[in-house]
């Protein structure tokens, strides 16, 4: 698998607290920080928006707690707790928090409850887009899809998101076109524009400036002609 960074939000009400990890955020090689808050209500509408692998989260907030935002939540980033009691350590691996740090937090603590959060992404996705997978969960309209890789014809950027063309319908997901074909398969799918990943197992026919994917029509981009014909050698020939 690739060099993991983990997309990360830090959420605490205390304006120092909060900026105490994100500085331990960015100095991070493996942490990208895509967010700040100051408050579980405007969190939990973001998070409807935002791409998060984890959470840097207080417990105790006004109107909305860490726990009270978390109960609030369909689908769950990792969760780092930080607070300033112990008291709620029991109660934070209710929710499967990755780990469970006290202010104020030390630089080498920070680094071992990140670690663990790295390993168990990387368990995740090893498993989930492994060569022997065939297949990948995607989050489209709030809602979690089991998508077999057989099926997708290919992705078209679409903004902010990208839209999977699959043999039933077309999913809408929040994501890049490199974020998203990271976790394709290198043997079964292609960028061969800035508009479009293929499924190599898809394509119809190709010529020097344009391939067919079942009965699509989409360009190549002049500098992945060469790799994408290297791909394509002795599964499908020239038109």
């Amino acid at each position: 698998m690739k060099d993991i960074k983990l997309k990360c939000i830090v959420v605490d009400d205390s304006s120092i607290q909060r900026l105490s990890i994100i500085k331990l955020v960015k100095d991070h090689p493996n942490l990208e920080l895509v967010g700040e808050f100051n408050n579980g209500l405007k969190t939990k509408e973001v998070l409807n928006k935002l791409e998060v692998d984890l959470i840097f989260l207080d417990i105790e907030m006004p109107i909305l707690s860490g726990f009270d935002l978390l109960d609030n939540l369909e689908n769950k980033p990792e969760i780092i707790f930080i607070t300033g009691k112990t008291q709620y350590a029991f109660q934070a691996f209710d929710y499967e928090a990755v780990d469970y740090l006290q202010k104020p937090v030390e630089m080498k603590r920070f680094n071992v409850a990140v670690k663990k959060a790295i390993d168990l992404h990387y368990l995740k996705n090893e498993k989930l887009y492994s060569s022997d997978s065939n297949y990948i969960f995607i989050k489209s309209n709030l809602k979690n899809f089991k998508l077999f890789l057989k099926n997708v014809k290919y992705v078209e950027a679409f903004g902010d998101y990208v839209k999977i063309i699959t043999d039933e319908q077309t999913y809408t997901v929040l994501s890049t076109m490199k974020g998203f074909e990271e976790k394709l398969p290198e043997n079964q799918f292609m960028r061969i524009h800035k508009s479009y990943i293929i499924n190599l197992f898809r394509v119809k026919h190709y010529n020097a400036k344009t391939i067919w994917v079942d009965d699509f029509e989409m360009p190549i981009s002049r500098n992945r002609k060469k790799t994408l014909e290297e791909a394509l050698s002795g599964i499908i020939t020239h038109t």
